[in-house]
């Protein structure tokens, strides 16, 4: 069996290529310079390494492999679209034809694009279902009065400023909105917010509405507890079934030391 991987930046990629090996799977990977992890050539059958924006050489790569289905995983920064960026002309084509160029938009009429050229997109999951998020409270410590009051604040808001394709993420402290992830990251976002809070911010992390849970997927891990924890941030909530953490037994137990709560919740908690 075959599969094409699409490989952004972070621990994701790697992941995946491990247990699609595990299966009987030969990955044939693009990779994004500047994004995605120099190991990943360890543990995939083929490799190419290619641009933002080379759509036409990832064509030609999958199809020159036979590859009928493949998976979009990792990250990457906002900001490169900025500045390291080399679209062709199939690239300038596709966007072009785009009525806004959001993440959800960009993303899934890439898919579509894919599709059409006889490449399943399968959803980044499908081999690692243990991956996403369950419902419940992980940790020792539960989220306080204060921090709850802050989620029922937060949480609507977060929803909302997903439904305008801004980010994933938000900070909240005392009822009030310290930070809104925007291109900068979510430990940019958890950083700038945390530190107005006086110690007491709660980091809320949930999908857009309509997200397309086959890719971009809000991701958590052990950076982002500690990252909470540097700057001051004590409860995290995470979207329960449409968010993914990895290392999560290790995730909890950076956690429980720096006793900060985590919550996985979904929209049905706040109904009534």
């Amino acid at each position: 069996m075959k599969i094409g991987l699409i490989a952004g930046g972070g621990e994701f990629p790697g992941l995946f290529a491990g247990k699609a090996s595990e299966k009987g799977y030969e990955i044939y990977a693009a990779a994004y310079i500047n994004e995605a992890d120099s190991k990943l050539s360890e543990c995939v059958h083929a490799l190419e390494w290619i641009h933002l924006g080379q759509v036409s050489r990832l064509l030609k790569y999958f199809k020159k492999n036979g590859i009928q289905q493949a998976v979009m995983l990792g990250t990457v920064k906002k900001t490169r679209i900025f500045t390291d960026i080399k679209p062709d002309f199939k690239a300038v084509s596709f966007i072009a034809s785009l009525g806004r160029t959001h993440d959800d938009q960009i993303l899934t009429a890439f898919a579509d694009l894919l599709e059409k050229e006889g490449i399943r997109v399968l959803p980044s999951t499908f081999l690692i279902p243990e991956i996403v998020n369950k419902r419940g409270v992980w940790t020792k410590r539960k989220p306080s009065k204060t921090e709850k009051h802050d989620i029922r604040v937060g949480w609507p808001i977060a929803k909302e400023i997903g439904r305008f394709d801004v980010g994933q993420c938000i900070v909240v402290g005392n009822g009030s909105v310290l930070a809104v992830e925007a291109v900068e990251g979510t430990d940019a976002a958890i950083k700038r917010g945390a530190q107005l809070s006086g110690g007491t911010a709660v980091v809320i992390k949930v999908a857009k509405p309509g997200q397309d849970l086959r890719f971009d997927m809000p991701t958590s891990g052990c950076k982002t507890v500690e990252t909470m924890h540097r700057y001051g941030a004590t409860a995290l909530v995470l979207e329960a079934e449409k968010s993914i953490s990895f290392e999560r037994n290790r995730m909890i137990e950076l956690a429980d030391q720096h006793d900060i709560a985590i919550q996985a919740m979904s929209s049905k908690d706040f109904q009534g």
